[in-house]
């Protein structure tokens, strides 16, 4: 028996990672390999969701549709999932790919805003489909407010509430406490989302998995937004090594990771001086190619960008913020 059911995001967080361009080839590949070495869930959608691809977030290279239909022409075994933001995607979009066969939908909030993800957990069960509640940015609340939030999505039908590192900013007391505070006052299951940005993705996963976390996200290299995510091939091999039951093959991951993945990747998944910026000053994670970009364009280190939206508290859906960050940075510079 497993301990924890593994979703791999690389074909969604990782859709950050190489600015939305993953192609019908490219999910085919991913999602017959990471089935072939037993993973049982498989999350496919534009990094910040469904209907995500917009100026705001990105545009993708190939409709998401496209990439789903191709992942439910592939997958033989593992369960696919997607993820809705509210006010990005909508009720019609679950409906669609409902009807394509994914099997579970992933609603994601800010985590004080689990109060919007109401109509579209229940529109997700009433659909057939496995809920889970996504409470991002989780480093913003104290783990008893969190635990508020999350008995709201409960309360909607969230079959599991994640707790979401989505800044890569916890370190390892603060998730395990978060964790094992949901564990104790929820009766749905508890799952973690880990990046990378303070090189403690593993750490923070294998701490919940500690503390009972039922499910637990990574993704192929780490590809994700940010720094990364927790790698799933190297959270199989930590598991393996510690006797924690994976349902995996790390071996075949591994292969998975250097022969598949790793060719997709823009640049290395590295956590560089932005990356670990991101963390240390708890910034969303996909804002960093915005926030690069914008660097670019204004002639500011992305470093004070990063750490201007830091102590402004800006979170996702407020990618508007980085360039008027940028150009007051320009302007105070002379």
């Amino acid at each position: 028996m497993t301990s924890f059911r593994l979703t791999d995001s690389t074909l969604r967080d990782g859709s950050h990672a190489v600015a939305h361009q993953f192609t019908e080839g490219h999910v085919r590949a991913v999602v017959g390999a990471l089935d072939m070495a037993g993973v049982p869930v498989i999350e496919i959608s534009h990094g910040d969701g469904l209907g995500g691809s917009s100026f705001n977030y990105g545009f993708s290279g190939t409709d998401e549709h496209l990439l789903l239909q191709a992942a439910v022409e592939a997958r033989k075994n593992a369960k696919l999932a997607v993820l809705l933001l509210p006010g990005i995607g909508v009720r019609e979009e679950l409906q669609r790919v409902a009807n394509y066969g994914v099997d579970i939908a992933r609603i994601a909030t800010h985590c004080t805003e689990a109060d919007i993800s109401e109509q579209h957990l229940r529109e997700a069960k009433r659909l057939g489909m496995e809920t889970v509640g996504f409470l991002m940015m989780a480093h913003m609340l104290e783990p008893e407010d969190l635990l508020k939030q999350a008995r709201l999505m409960e309360s909607y039908g969230a079959d599991c509430v994640y707790v979401v590192d989505s800044a890569g900013a916890l370190t390892i007391d603060a998730a395990r406490e978060r964790v094992g505070l949901l564990k104790q006052g929820l009766s749905c299951q508890v799952g973690i989302h880990a990046h990378n940005n303070l090189s403690l993705a593993v750490a923070n996963s294998i701490a919940a998995i500690e503390e009972g976390a039922d499910q637990v996200d990574a993704c192929t290299t780490g590809l994700g937004a940010g720094a990364g995510n927790c790698p799933t091939e190297l959270l199989a091999a930590v598991c393996d090594l510690s006797g924690i039951e994976t349902g995996v093959q790390p071996l075949r991951l591994v292969d998975v990771a250097e022969d598949v993945v790793r060719p997709l990747q823009h640049r290395p998944q590295i956590i560089d001086r932005d990356g670990i910026i991101l963390g240390y000053a708890g910034v969303y994670g996909s804002f960093l190619l915005h926030a690069q970009r914008a660097s670019e364009r204004y002639g500011v280190p992305t470093s004070d960008i990063l750490l201007e939206l830091g102590r402004r508290k800006v979170v996702g859906g407020q990618e508007d913020m980085i360039i008027d960050v940028a150009i007051e940075l320009q302007e105070a510079a002379g």
